[in-house]
């Protein structure tokens, strides 16, 4: 599948923000485990970029890998040529935008306002990150989608097992999990088993929001 039909199959993106990606393979194999295989890796951790080919090596199609707080325009392409399957940015940042539909790569782009989510949307985005969502919740996002149904809004930022169907229920198409899933503290203890448990109630949670 493309990176597009990865997340809209699957609906879950981990996001992964460590302070190093020395142990990346085996925090995506515990996902894996917990069925969560949509993965992107922050550039504000060291080796975000090396791990990408890393862990695409490791695990191959059992994963689609793309990097997160990507800034610039340069970033994304080294991340591309590393592998990476899509690109996600924090804020609507259009030349990132630009780059990656230019080499056919799936581009997440952040945003919070109507404005905003728009802008990203028209520049290139057909996936457009709801951030932070926690500030508005679903019925913030259920608010921008009645004017602008044709967005495709994945949230992002304090979503969890215990909320997740509450965004596709308003009408996201995937989510972004982050701290509630992967933390550096759970990373550093080895608590790999834990991570599993985690990503599969987050699977759960959506598997049932889609019955």
């Amino acid at each position: 599948m493309s990176a597009i039909q990865e997340v809209l199959t699957h609906k879950i993106v981990a996001v992964v923000r460590l302070d190093d990606y020395r142990r990346a393979v085996d925090v995506a194999k515990a996902l894996c485990s917990g069925g969560v295989s949509v993965l992107e890796f922050t550039l504000t951790g060291k080796g975000a970029i090396d791990a990408v080919s890393t862990v695409r090596h490791a695990l191959g199609d059992a994963v689609c890998v793309g990097v997160g707080t990507v800034l610039k325009v340069e970033d994304a392409q080294a991340a591309i040529e590393a592998g990476a399957q899509f690109v996600v940015t924090p804020a609507v940042r259009k030349p990132v935008i630009a780059a990656c539909v230019n080499r056919n790569t799936l581009v997440l782009s952040g945003g919070f306002t109507p404005t905003e989510l728009l802008e990203a949307y028209e520049a290139g985005s057909e996936l457009v990150k709801l951030f932070p969502a926690q500030q508005g919740g679903p019925r913030y996002l259920k608010d921008v989608l009645a004017p602008l149904p044709f967005l495709k809004l994945v949230p992002t930022g304090g979503v969890s097992a215990e909320n997740a169907h509450e965004y596709l229920a308003a009408g996201a198409v995937a989510v972004g999990i982050g701290g509630n899933l992967v933390s550096n503290k759970l990373v550093a203890a080895g608590a790999f088993d834990q991570i599993t448990a985690v990503a599969r109630a987050c699977v759960a949670a959506v598997e049932g929001s889609a019955r």
